[in-house]
């Protein structure tokens, strides 16, 4: 494609984009959303276009060899955003704001932008290329759609681009361990001043909050938490008989990440008395995983950026490419543009990269599908 070409896909991946962005898609309702992109790929003459139970999206580009494993390239469609928020943009300049438009309907559009090019341009491959608008990336769904879509593909490929909007100029090659927890205590309760005295379930645990906020986690490897949400009682005037807060611990190393849930626990039992009790239920287990920078899916990522004169930046982080690098298949995820404020209202895109995200998006994929084993 040429350079003006590219300028027209581009906004046209903006306009998808925004098309898709204001189709709410909380996790676990991405329905609708996905009925829109099931449309465009069938638009876009994809064959065994398809929607599953989980509301994944499947398309497939035929090869030259449908008998041998091919590629597939994925884009979450849900978002951090409730049903009834304002999606609403605006713009300011080279900037467009809107919640969820980043992360990810731009990638979800650039996925699409993908498609078409590779139609317009009557690009072939060796083998099939899945294309797959997955559910469940965010919050809760604990990567629910990408685990149904790998083991519904598994054995038909034998890597996977992801694509997260806002992460251009950045190569994932590395997925982190995330363990999620829904903390409960629970007493019998009480008058705020007849029973004063008693254990309280939002005391206890704010105390344990506070022992979970004075934990110092190990730089090296990376290893973080984070208490999310805090829920509980019933009144002012009320001992509280229920209480409960949601942990997110993530690690480079699994070893490190269960250092980290095992101190937790100690403090959990620590805090135990009559009358009070816990319980830790498990909403949240993302595997790890990772491929050299030195394989040839990183590098052609790589390559593809300092072609367009782009400084790379290799990262590890915590995305749908997480459920493929565990299970030993080749992942890398990549970005479309630039911008900011992710899982904000005021989360925004820039627009004037997009037409370079697409090259390096199109450039990853001829690379890595046009590769035989």
């Amino acid at each position: 494609m040429q350079t003006s070409d590219f300028r027209q896909l581009a906004q046209w991946t903006v306009d998808q984009a925004i098309t898709i962005q204001q189709i709410a898609a909380p996790t676990f309702e991405e329905q609708p959303r996905a009925a829109y992109v099931a449309e465009q790929f069938s638009a876009l003459g994809l064959t065994a276009v398809d929607i599953d139970d989980m509301f994944n999206v499947y398309g497939c580009l035929p090869g030259k060899a449908s008998d041998q494993p091919g590629i597939l390239m994925t884009a979450h469609t849900d978002t951090v955003f409730a049903a009834e928020t304002d999606l609403t943009i605006r713009r300011e300049g080279d900037l467009i704001f809107g919640p969820g438009l980043g992360d990810n309907s731009m990638g979800v559009a650039g996925m699409l932008a993908a498609i078409k090019a590779v139609r317009d341009d009557n690009l072939s491959f060796p083998t099939d290329v899945w294309f797959v608008a997955t559910t469940r990336e965010e919050g809760l769904g604990n990567l629910g759609g990408i685990r149904a879509a790998y083991d519904r593909l598994r054995g038909k490929i034998r890597g996977v681009i992801n694509i997260e909007g806002l992460a251009f100029g950045h190569v994932y090659y590395a997925g982190i361990s995330v363990r999620r927890l829904k903390i409960s205590a629970t007493t019998s309760g009480g008058h705020s001043w007849l029973h004063f005295g008693r254990p309280s379930a939002t005391h206890a645990i704010v105390q344990l909050g506070a022992r979970i906020a004075a934990l110092q986690p190990p730089q090296s490897p990376r290893t973080t938490f984070n208490i999310g949400m805090i829920e509980g009682g019933t009144t002012i005037n009320a001992i509280a008989p229920q209480a409960c807060l949601w942990l997110d611990l993530r690690s480079e190393e699994r070893s490190a990440l269960n250092r980290l849930e095992n101190e937790v626990r100690g403090h959990i039992r620590a805090l135990e008395q009559d009358d009070l009790t816990f319980t830790v239920e498990v909403v949240g287990d993302r595997p790890a995983g990772a491929i050299p920078v030195a394989h040839p899916f990183v590098q052609a990522a790589l390559t593809s950026l300092a072609d367009l004169g782009v400084r790379a930046s290799l990262e590890i982080g915590s995305t749908d490419a997480n459920v493929p690098l565990s299970e030993g298949c080749p992942a890398v995820t990549v970005g479309i543009t630039r911008g900011g404020n992710a899982h904000r209202t005021d989360e925004f895109v820039e627009v004037s990269p997009v037409a370079l995200g697409l090259r390096h998006l199109l450039a990853v994929l001829i690379t890595i599908a046009k590769e035989t084993r």
